[in-house]
């Protein structure tokens, strides 16, 4: 069953998990080298599709197809391949053999949590002993603080190892070399652009700079893993690298960092592993998600069911839950965190909507604040652990980068969500005097500032963002892989794309388009959100052949705009394969529509 219909039944994700479709997209055809395309043909035997989905990814050698069809554990690059990976291992082999207690300083989402699992229990297994810190998000806020620096110092901690943060940690490095403690920073977030990265034993991070580490893209969970394969490898314990590739893999998707190289390589090994969970927290945690594991698991199921009840604990209460969930080995005590996990998700997702529901009004009363190229929308004590979700849903309904704040006092924290083309960091980057701290990347940033500075970083965002981008910018645009007939779709034809999976950022799945497509029985409504329509295609190949296509949170479209029996469509879809034991099979998943004859009136 996929995930959007397990959405749909089942009613378990974000109740805004994606933003309603109101209006058509731009279509973008993905281009590829028909060169490439015949070549990947010739060499590897592939159908055509296959090798033109390849070749749109960027994937345009015929080595390079076959690991991308067939990774496996040989395609990991080599830890030490990282800048700073050998001083870092040389001292936590001292601190191992030396049994000194090593503090794994984390950050409170999934990533950060799976991070300091992977390397609490590498260190363990190695025979170290391995304490943690995770900051409470409303009480410490993020990244690394003094305090806790200077407390494992005078508990006679000796060596901190921050993961899925630290990078920009320019103070705690001060502070641990004042106090007399080795740190060692692994992250994965761009680093400062002006003051380098922080005095540390080493830094781990593949986008510093000098760091030729291949795979950019690393979570920081991936880091951690690093540092955790050197660990093992270094005492003949290869042989577990597999168990660790399952947290990675729940990282790695729920972190949306592309799924292309390594990160492919670790998300598809560690997706056909969770079907064989030994940890009884992961049994726990995939058996609240409903996680059927006797089907290949995608990510759409770890993004929308695993990795929200996984966030809710840093969201809404203390994200060392997860790592006591991972660390358990009560049967019965990992059920019972496995449920708080699922009934925190809960309340954050009535949350979520409580606080959505107070944006959209503040944007219909305040036109100007919608307007904005780049908006910036506060409110008085909101919840921190929500307004990274929600702007997110204020990027996909409005199409412009978002900042949402939250006023507590005097102070405000933020979270911030961007859309394609605009790097929202360069922007903040851009008028840094404004905050207290600020961090992130391209597509995602956190920052905190005084309340009073509001309306400038609203003023100067919003002049920012009209240097760089015009109202084009802020139509979606979907981008498709090829056109075809739907007599064209086909079982073989599911097949073929699934050997693209798994699929998520830099591999989206692939979508199809045909054009002058029918609607042959009545559209009907789903639960006020949802479209069910029948398409075909009179003049296709094999026009007899109709099919059932959904269209998720597109019913509001057909209430100002209605389709009836006879209307032609272009539409791109997706395929998805609807296992009902009545009315299952073959189905389009409607990515989005357009009347025909607009379509060719905009040509």
């Amino acid at each position: 069953m996929s995930v959007c219909r397990q959405v749909w039944e089942n009613e378990d994700c974000d109740p805004q998990a994606s933003a309603i479709k109101l209006e058509p997209m731009r279509w973008a055809l993905r281009t590829a080298a028909d060169s490439v395309v015949r070549t990947l043909t010739s060499e590897l035997k592939l159908s055509r599709i296959v090798a033109r989905l390849l070749a749109a990814r960027g994937v345009t050698s015929s080595e390079a197809a076959q690991k991308f069809l067939s990774p496996s554990l040989s395609h990991l690059h080599s830890p030490y391949e990282m800048l700073g990976m050998k001083a870092a291992v040389e001292r936590l082999q001292a601190a191992i053999a030396n049994n000194e207690p090593v503090l794994i300083y984390g950050d409170y989402d999934v990533d950060g949590t799976t991070a300091v699992v992977i390397l609490k229990t590498a260190i363990e297994i190695c025979g170290g002993v391995a304490q943690f810190h995770v900051p409470h998000r409303i009480r410490d806020g993020y990244g690394m603080k003094d305090d806790v620096i200077e407390r494992a110092a005078a508990e006679g901690v000796r060596l901190i190892v921050s993961v899925d943060t630290g990078i920009r940690a320019f103070a705690a490095g001060e502070t641990a070399r004042r106090v007399g403690v080795d740190l060692i920073v692994t992250d994965h977030h761009l680093p400062e652009s002006h003051e380098g990265v922080p005095q540390a034993l080493a830094v781990l991070n593949p986008n510093q700079p000098d760091c030729r580490y291949p795979c950019k893209g690393l979570c920081g969970a991936g880091v951690a893993f690093k540092v955790a394969q050197a660990l093992l490898e270094a005492t003949g314990r290869e042989r577990m690298l597999p168990s660790f590739i399952k947290m990675v893999a729940i990282a790695t998707v729920a972190d949306s960092v592309p799924l292309t190289g390594e990160n492919r390589v670790m998300t598809k090994i560690g997706l056909d592993g969770l079907r064989d969970p030994r940890n009884l927290g992961l049994k726990a945690i995939l058996d609240a998600a409903q996680i059927d594991l006797a089907k290949p698991i995608n990510t759409g199921e770890i993004a929308f069911r695993v990795a929200p009840r996984l966030n809710a604990a840093g969201r809404m209460d203390v994200a060392e839950d997860v790592i006591r969930l991972f660390s358990t080995r009560d049967a019965a005590e990992a059920r019972t965190l496995a449920e708080k996990l699922s009934s925190l998700n809960t309340d954050r997702q009535q949350e979520e909507a409580r606080i959505l529901e107070l944006i959209e009004t503040t944007l219909r009363e305040r036109p100007e604040l919608r307007d904005a190229y780049c908006i910036v929308v506060d409110g008085d004590g909101w919840h921190r652990g929500v307004i990274g979700i929600t702007a997110t849903r204020v990027v996909e309904r409005y199409g412009r980068p978002t900042i949402v704040l939250s006023r507590d006092g005097e102070e405000a924290h933020g979270s911030g969500r961007s859309i394609r083309g605009f790097h929202l960091l360069e922007a903040l980057e851009s008028c840094r005097e404004l905050f207290t701290r600020f961090g992130g990347h391209a597509a995602a940033v956190g920052c905190g500032l005084p309340c009073d500075r509001i309306p400038q970083l609203r003023a100067v965002l919003d002049a920012y963002a009209r240097r760089l981008l015009t109202p084009e910018d802020f139509i979606p645009t979907l981008d498709y892989d090829a056109d075809i007939m739907l007599g064209d779709v086909s079982s073989r034809l599911y097949d073929s794309v699934q050997q693209l999976r798994p699929f998520g950022m830099g591999n989206p799945e692939p979508v199809f388009s045909a054009g002058n497509v029918d609607v042959t029985l009545p559209p009907k409504i789903i639960k006020d959100k949802h479209l069910k329509l029948r398409l075909s295609q009179p003049n296709g190949a094999r026009a007899a052949k109709s099919w059932q296509a959904m269209a998720w949170r597109m019913a509001e479209r057909v209430a100002t705009d209605p389709l009836v029996v006879g209307d032609s469509l272009d539409v791109a879809f997706t395929l998805e394969l609807n296992d009902h034991p009545d009315f299952g099979g073959l189905e389009l998943r409607i990515a989005d529509y357009r009347r025909a004859q607009q379509a060719a009136a905009a040509k």
